[in-house]
């Protein structure tokens, strides 16, 4: 008997026979955006025939998924997989306590992405980065300290603070390039390997901020004292993510996902004129290289922007806790494809209340174009055995199971 036969839930409306999910196909997006990047900041940095690690003839299921492909079951990861809550991860810190070192070092990179993937084999496997990370590369220098976290010594406030930057150099990140491709050899076909950037908004609040913030004061401000250097700032930082995507997909990466962490702090207006143009631009230019290659958009607060982002071109939206997946599900539609949503906080519950929000997230999802994950990221403190358990469940689904289940429990006519 499935897993699945339980009562009846107000998702078991959706429509879960798949005649009723259309196939995705991605959505072309305009290019709103005119990139104020002056010429000396025009990278030079040559692609040369670019390999879309997606066009494969059997790709992995996460990948089948992201393009709204048929898929027996929802393929399932976590965001911060690897990290602090497991044991052998905070050993391996404690040998190399700065964070710096784990996330620029190739051999520790591949050692942290591979231990969640040990553990659990989930069906994907992210590289274990920052979003920060290519700052250096392209003129923003930080250091991350143990209280403050990030800081950026010259935050960028006005023209002259502009000067710093340079077209991204690709020498400076070879620990990412060289780690994807080993991350690629060990998971074999088995697997999705991840890359992900920060979109251009939430990166400028680090920059124009100094580091972390809860207000964001400084940039909102800026969007009407310093428009002409933030809208540059912007562009830059649009050229460079692009690039830097298309650098992870020539090196082995099969899904791309934009973290516009703090695209949620700006008023849904706001977020039309000051995130979304670039992301298009983004999603616009990576497509053109790579339109095979899935793109997935998380931000953390969408529920006041989902609709908005629909538009945007990207082939996933990730969706967090605070949004019902049934809800998303209306709002978003059947031609794309979204991702989460569990509360992180479910995996200190029981097992058995999670095994249930599990069935329930992807009866209200639907049987096709869903990635099972987290609504945010893994807690610190997180028991791994709740971890375990939430793949575990993943892989114990089957659509054509749970269809038969609610078939059975439709309301027969009578004549």
């Amino acid at each position: 008997m499935s897993s699945f036969a339980s009562p009846a839930s107000a998702c078991s409306s959706l429509g879960w026979k798949s005649s009723s999910f259309l196939v995705h196909s991605a959505i072309k997006p305009s290019n709103s955006v005119e990139l104020l990047i002056p010429r000396r900041l025009v990278s030079k940095n040559k692609h040369f025939s670019v390999t879309c690690s997606s066009s494969l003839s059997d790709p992995p299921l996460l990948v089948k998924a992201a393009r709204g492909d048929p898929v027996s079951r929802p393929p399932a990861w976590m965001m911060r997989q690897a990290g602090r809550y497991m044991a052998v991860y905070r050993k391996l810190a404690e040998k190399y306590p700065s964070f710096r070192e784990r996330s620029e070092t190739t051999d520790l990179i591949v050692e942290i992405s591979l231990q969640p993937w040990e553990a659990f084999h989930p069906d994907g496997v992210i590289i274990f980065s920052d979003i920060l990370t290519p700052l250096p590369a392209f003129g923003v220098p930080f250091d991350i300290e143990e209280v403050r976290g990030p800081v950026i010594q010259s935050p960028i406030h006005s023209e002259e603070g502009l000067k710093a930057l340079h077209p991204i150099d690709f020498e400076k990140l070879n620990f990412v390039g060289e780690s994807l491709k080993l991350l690629r050899k060990e998971v074999g076909g088995s697997a999705a390997v991840l890359g992900f950037v920060g979109a251009p908004w939430t990166i400028a609040t680090y920059i124009v901020e100094g580091g972390t913030t809860r207000t964001y004061t400084k940039i909102k401000r800026m969007c009407h004292t310093a428009p002409h250097v933030l809208k540059t700032l912007l562009s830059h930082l649009t050229q460079s993510i692009s690039e830097y995507i298309i650098y992870q997909i020539e090196h082995g990466a099969h899904c791309i996902q934009i973290f516009d962490s703090w695209g949620g702090q700006l008023p849904p207006d706001m977020w039309e004129s000051w995130s979304k143009p670039y992301i298009e631009k983004i999603v616009s230019t990576v497509r053109d290289k790579c339109p095979e290659t899935p793109l997935v958009l998380y931000i953390n607060g969408n529920g006041g922007l989902l609709e908005r982002m629909k538009g945007i071109g990207v082939d996933v939206i990730g969706l967090d806790w605070t949004v019902d997946m049934a809800d998303g599900r209306k709002r978003l539609g059947t031609d794309i494809s979204v991702q989460g949503n569990v509360d992180p906080a479910y995996l200190f519950s029981p097992l058995p209340a999670l095994t249930e929000e599990i069935q329930r997230v992807v009866r209200c999802a639907g049987p096709r174009g869903h990635i099972l994950n987290l609504g945010h990221g893994v807690l610190v403190g997180t028991p791994e055995e709740a971890v375990a358990h939430f793949f575990d469940v993943a892989r114990s689904l089957n659509f054509d199971t749970l269809s038969q289940d609610l078939a059975a429990q439709e309301p027969k006519l009578v004549a």
